[in-house]
């Protein structure tokens, strides 16, 4: 019996991994785009929500690192931000309107996937940017200790010279040590990790004991909330969110459902002085 038991359990937990996995979304090959790069920092939250939409559809890019102290790699962009998105030659900004225009291409010019959406998804989308992504910053610069470590990742760029990574991050961790805080005032946040652990638990109860907002799919909304907590998922403020709040099994359903990167292998893709075509 237990045997049994035990068969019955193992087969019922493939069958749900194998659902989740199911679940990834791809693009028709005559509305997926020919050529995408993006232009990103690592551990920024809103270009890893842009990389979950990729990953999600299985839309292959390139990605050029942008070093924060010089932005040298955007010099040819009068948006002087992260994300900045090329596709086919277009330059797109801003991770929420990459995402919905995008969403819209995909979907084929004449459909129109944005409008179509819930008032759930959009009013969740709104509130990542308006209030989630707030939290994140005094939470991973909450101390000098966790600042160093979230800019780790400037160590093992292969575009950079060892001079730019290593003031890279000292320099950008001390600086954002500092704008944590000020975020942190701004925002009138008295305790990081504690205005974050309710954000999580405020996220869970909204999925109502669904798998994903979307149902047995991830909307935009599943994929803009885990696209911004993916960078943070091994650092010390995503391990303690993750066992402080009940947050971990929607994010494992994530996990499987957007499934491995798309990224392509880095390659020299041009001067980073260079302008993109139609740009």
């Amino acid at each position: 019996m237990t045997f049994v038991a035990a068969g019955a359990f193992s087969l019922s937990f493939a069958a749900s991994m194998m659902s989740v996995a199911s679940a990834k979304e791809r693009v028709d090959d005559k509305y997926a785009p020919r050529e995408v790069v993006l232009y990103q920092y690592d551990a920024c939250p809103f270009c890893n929500k842009v990389k979950a939409f990729l990953d999600y559809h299985d839309i292959p890019y390139k990605v050029v690192e942008v070093n924060p102290v010089g932005k040298k790699e955007i010099k040819w962009s009068d948006y002087k931000k992260v994300p900045v998105l090329v596709v086919d030659g277009e330059q797109l900004n801003d991770s929420t309107e990459i995402i919905s225009t995008l969403q819209q291409r995909i979907h084929g010019d004449s459909t129109d996937a944005t409008s179509s959406a819930s008032d759930e998804e959009e009013k969740w989308r709104r509130w990542v940017d308006n209030h989630l992504v707030h939290l994140l910053s005094p939470n991973i610069y909450r101390t000098p200790k966790e600042a160093l470590e979230a800019f780790d990742y400037l160590t093992t760029s292969g575009n950079f010279s060892t001079m730019e990574r290593v003031t890279g991050k000292y320099i950008g961790a001390t600086a954002m040590f500092f704008i944590g805080k000020r975020l942190k005032k701004r925002h009138n946040i008295t305790d990081e990790r504690a205005s974050l652990y309710e954000a999580a638990e405020e996220w869970v109860k909204a999925l109502d004991n669904r798998t994903f907002m979307g149902g047995s799919k991830p909307n935009l909304a599943d994929l803009a909330v885990f696209g911004v907590l993916r960078p943070i998922q091994h650092l010390q403020t995503g391990k303690d969110m993750t066992a402080s709040t009940h947050i971990g099994k929607w994010y494992s359903n994530m996990e499987e459902a957007v499934g491995p990167s798309s990224r392509l292998q880095d390659k020299p893709l041009r001067t980073t002085l260079d302008k993109p075509m139609n740009v």
